[in-house]
């Protein structure tokens, strides 16, 4: 069975994810370290926080997620998870994993922030970890930033709050969603299952 590794950088939330994770299939560990991550088939970087704190959390094990992600294991990056994959955010000071070009901007103060609830999925282009989601599925988000991509190519889906953003991202091994698939019902728990998919194949 593939190991799937939680990585815990203080972002929370770690346990309504691996148990969604092993319903579908996954053998699951929760880790914190360089060395956690060395024999892991998938690993998640999950969870609610803020980008400078998590940042500083990641410090130690930042190479290690590089060279994971150079090697081909799929990633999964959730709320501040893919806020992380970027290259700096609103938020605060910090240079990201830079793993996809571009910033995190907060959302319009014109809406009630944070964007807390369920939401619709525009769906941008086809791809393994939205595979047979129907368009305007819900999904559920709790957050005040989101991801603006430098190159559109990577983007998989939008959501519509005060502004159209980014909600989902994936190029090759790596993909990023800002709703909580773990918090989404039926529809993200067949997110999971994509994911599972990805791992397993």
């Amino acid at each position: 069975m593939a190991n799937v590794v939680i990585l815990d950088y203080g972002g929370g939330n770690l346990f309504s994810l691996k148990i969604a994770l092993e319903k579908v299939g996954l053998s699951v560990t929760v880790g914190t370290s360089a060395a956690d991550l060395v024999e892991a088939d998938a690993i998640t970087l999950p969870g609610v926080g803020s980008f400078t704190a998590s940042l500083e959390r990641l410090d130690e094990v930042k190479d290690a997620l590089r060279t994971k992600a150079s090697e081909g294991t799929p990633l999964l990056g959730i709320c501040i998870g893919l806020q992380l994959f970027f290259e700096s955010s609103e938020e605060g000071p910090g240079t990201g994993l830079s793993f996809f070009k571009g910033s995190v901007k907060q959302l319009p103060k014109t809406k009630k922030i944070p964007h807390m609830g369920w939401n619709t999925l525009n769906l941008i282009k086809p791809n393994g970890l939205l595979a047979e989601i129907k368009e305007g599925s819900y999904v559920y988000f709790v957050h005040s930033f989101y991801p603006e991509p430098k190159d559109a190519s990577i983007i998989c889906a939008k959501t519509e709050y005060g502004t159209i953003f980014t909600s989902a991202v994936c190029e090759k091994n790596i993909y990023a969603t800002q709703f909580h698939p773990e918090k989404s019902g039926e529809t993200g728990l067949k997110i999971l299952k994509n994911f599972a998919r990805i791992v397993l194949r």
